[in-house]
């Protein structure tokens, strides 16, 4: 097997080969434990040098506190900008062809090809998604739908070929094409997940859209969207002007900014301070290109999907998993260009609190899952030889530093603290710098917290109008 279809080392016949990519598999765990167990060791064998660590670790994160809050201020003034722009009148006068597209005159030869990826979503939630793309502004005779089913037995079966049927019904003379496919469950070498499901339906859609019809794979931009994602009027042609005008755009993914939003009003308060917090995180990434990975809905060209085989269908975190894919095969040369356009989705929201939490829980574990692609990138990065330095260690810092960051970095703060005073000894217990420990700490934190003001500002002004039955 090929290093960049990975999944797991034991994919892997070369048992040298396989013993490094198991050992980079247990690396992210064996230095999260570490970091725990570093902890405890320092407080109890150097509580002094352990404090002065700790102190500089809270400085350090307020210092990254306000880096971050710059950020999301500047994503967010970017993308209020965005959204007021006329993309169709900067498409008009966009001059092309783009030297990196020779054969597109006009934006007018631009395809969207949009792949919707279902599992068990109620009919409700699918035609607010269609609708969205049907009434996004953008021709519809330029855009073709393929709504991504699972194909399983039982009565769930039953009442997705019923959603789907109606959804077609619908929605099948309003765009170019719009194809309805069902993901067998039991192809070999798959995993039952989004990846595999947006795999076999981009290839279905090639087949019996793309090929048939003879349209260029330059001429196709793919948008694989969550199939709670609704789209806001302009953001094709934004996406369009985007694809035309990038330097690189066959070396691109395109990435809108995830707002998940469609329900706020009707989520508990866990429920909000969750989907406010990815929203804003998104934000902040958006205005670091440098360092931004594909996340959740998002878009690229059809050529380099083909190229790289379209989606891993192994792995559960495909979303970022196509971004190192193209990162890998391109030796480096790949990108990913930030809209500044937001596309609105689902909070979690649930019969009871509880299972509000739960999905929740399921949620972030199925983010935390990106984690795979630690082994996956740094072994790639051992056998691809052409991928310049400076591209491995940023991308391969990035990640590794994000995850532990994520792991291990609010419980330093949170118990760190505790543990030397609990564990210091008598010694450090009578010591002047014992005593002004939570001091130092506690003014740190509250200086810390003036990001606070800038997320409430931020969340007044995301949040949507209350529907009329709230008001």
């Amino acid at each position: 097997m090929s290093y960049l279809r990975l999944a797991h080392a034991f994919e892997l016949k070369n048992k040298k080969e396989r013993r490094v990519y198991r050992l980079l598999e247990i690396f992210p765990g064996f230095l999260t434990w570490l970091t725990f167990i570093l902890m405890f060791f320092g407080a109890v064998f150097f509580p002094m040098a352990t404090s002065f660590f700790l102190i500089s670790f809270t400085i350090f994160w307020f210092l990254r506190t306000v880096y971050l809050m710059v950020h999301l201020r500047s994503g967010f003034l970017q993308m209020r900008k965005n959204q007021k722009t006329d993309w169709r009148a900067k498409l008009s006068s966009l001059k092309l062809p783009n030297p990196a597209l020779p054969q597109i005159k006009s934006w007018q030869e631009i395809i969207h090809l949009v792949i919707i990826p279902s599992y068990g979503e109620p009919y409700e939630v699918i035609k607010e998604v269609v609708g969205g793309i049907s009434n996004s502004g953008y021709p519809t005779e330029k855009i073709a739908v393929v709504l991504a089913m699972e194909q399983r037995d039982g009565e769930l079966q039953k009442q997705r070929e019923v959603i789907a049927e109606k959804i077609k019904s619908e929605y099948q003379d309003r765009f170019l094409q719009f194809l309805v496919s069902f993901h067998p469950g039991n192809i070999p070498g798959e995993i039952a997940g989004k990846g595999s499901n947006e795999h076999y339906a981009g290839k279905k859609a090639l087949a019996l859209i793309i090929e048939p019809k003879k349209i260029p794979h330059e001429n196709v931009i793919v948008s694989c969207f969550d199939a709670d994602t609704v789209v806001n009027s302009g953001y094709f042609d934004c996406l369009t002007y985007n694809y035309l005008s990038c330097e690189k755009p066959l070396r691109s993914s395109f990435q809108p900014v995830p707002l998940f939003l469609n329900n706020i009003w009707e989520s508990p308060s866990v429920s909000k301070i969750f989907a406010f917090s990815t929203s804003f995180w998104q934000l902040i990434q958006q205005s670091r290109p440098e360092i931004l990975v594909t996340f959740s809905s998002q878009s690229i060209g059809l050529k380099p999907l083909v190229e790289v085989g379209f989606w891993q269908e192994n792995v559960v975190s495909e979303d970022s998993r196509i971004f190192y894919q193209c990162l890998l095969h391109f030796d480096g040369d790949w990108q990913t260009v930030p809209l500044y356009f937001p596309v609105n989705m689902d909070a979690n929201v649930a019969q009871n609190f509880w299972q509000t939490s739960k999905n929740i829980y399921k949620q972030q574990k199925r983010w935390a899952y990106g984690a795979e692609n630690i082994p996956y990138l740094l072994f790639g990065f051992m056998k691809n030889k052409n991928i310049p330095k400076r591209i491995k260690w940023r991308f391969g810092f990035n990640i590794i530093e994000g995850f532990h960051s994520w792991n291990t970095h609010s419980v330093i703060i949170l118990c760190l603290g505790w543990i030397l005073l609990w564990l210091g000894g008598k010694e450090f217990g009578f010591s002047i710098l014992s005593f002004n420990l939570p001091q130092i700490l506690g003014s740190l934190m509250r200086l810390s917290m003036y990001g606070i003001f800038i997320s409430m500002y931020m969340t007044i002004a995301l949040l949507p109008p209350p529907p009329k039955e709230k008001i």
